[in-house]
């Protein structure tokens, strides 16, 4: 039986992850993810894709919403949750095209992230409803963090482990391009042991322990997959070059499925419920496993 063997939490998106044991779900995602974003001076999304030096900020959150973010340098910064029913000022971000509202952090935040990465501004999504879920794969509500697109990633080991063996036949006795990616390099939420390679994407809906998810779309990649999360360090074009040749969907490169939770019957309120480690997980509905368009 397939069942959950990592949870991973974002709470400042692009920077180092939180790996809990349980995780309550929101309709928007995992409880803390992805809920606080660095921006540049234009309002975009700042991240790895910009810096690999923001993968090594170390969060830690409060319950109460509030950010303990610990440098590179290893200094030191705690900051309050904005919101903008106390007076915190509001800006427009975007995501990818995507633009909503999100409260600005406090001046003493914009300063010491201003210090080490010039230019960016620290924002806070102090209302999860502001941003909507495209509507080209969402149910009307649907609403997510500040995640690329869709409240939760899920990946498999499997198809890990059948991408690592693509990278060692591809790259023999290259030490760089050849090496076993860890899991980490895809940021994913939810992790699945005991599947085929590739049978997520088939899926069209799971159950998770108690709850169930909407698999909406295929995860398609980008350079912060070739960042190694410890050090920052971009040595290859790897994975994204195996991925292009034995694992591309027209354009896209494709590693794991976004996910949206279901609300469960009787349940009303932002809690949905709990995944927790060893979670048996069900596939409810599936088709075929699309076939990747491969490159010679």
């Amino acid at each position: 039986m397939p069942q959950l063997t990592a949870l991973h939490i974002h709470p400042l998106k692009s920077a180092y992850r939180l790996s809990p044991e349980t995780a309550q779900v929101e309709p928007w995602g995992l409880l803390g993810d992805r809920r606080w974003m660095l921006v540049d001076e234009r309002g975009k999304a700042y991240t790895q894709r910009e810096n690999p030096a923001v993968g090594r900020y170390r969060v830690l959150p409060g319950p109460d919403g509030s950010l303990s973010v610990t440098g590179p340098d290893g200094a030191r910064l705690e900051v309050a949750a904005p919101s903008s029913a106390d007076g915190a000022e509001v800006v427009k971000a975007d995501i990818f095209g995507s633009v909503f509202e999100a409260a600005l952090a406090a001046e003493e935040a914009q300063r010491w992230f201003g210090e080490r990465l010039p230019g960016v501004r620290l924002l806070h999504l102090d209302n999860p409803l502001s941003r909507a879920v495209s509507p080209k794969y969402a149910a009307p509500g649907d609403t997510v963090s500040m995640a690329d697109g869709f409240p939760l990633l899920v990946t498999t080991t499997a198809s890990l482990d059948a991408l690592n063996e693509l990278l060692a036949t591809d790259h023999p006795g290259d030490p760089v391009k050849g090496e076993a990616l860890p899991m980490e390099r895809f940021r994913p939420n939810l992790v699945v042991s005991g599947t085929e390679p590739w049978a997520e994407d088939g899926w069209h809906r799971i159950r998770v322990g108690e709850l169930t998810f909407r698999v909406v779309k295929p995860c398609g990649r980008c350079v912060i997959t070739t960042t190694d999360q410890e050090t920052g360090e971009r040595r290859s074009q790897e994975p994204l070059r195996a991925l292009a040749k034995h694992h591309r969907f027209g354009k896209r490169l494709v590693f794991g499925q976004n996910l949206i939770p279901e609300r469960p019957e009787g349940v009303s309120g932002d809690l949905l419920g709990t995944v927790r480690l060893g979670d048996e997980v069900t596939v409810l509905e599936a088709g075929p496993v699309p076939q990747p368009d491969r490159r010679g």
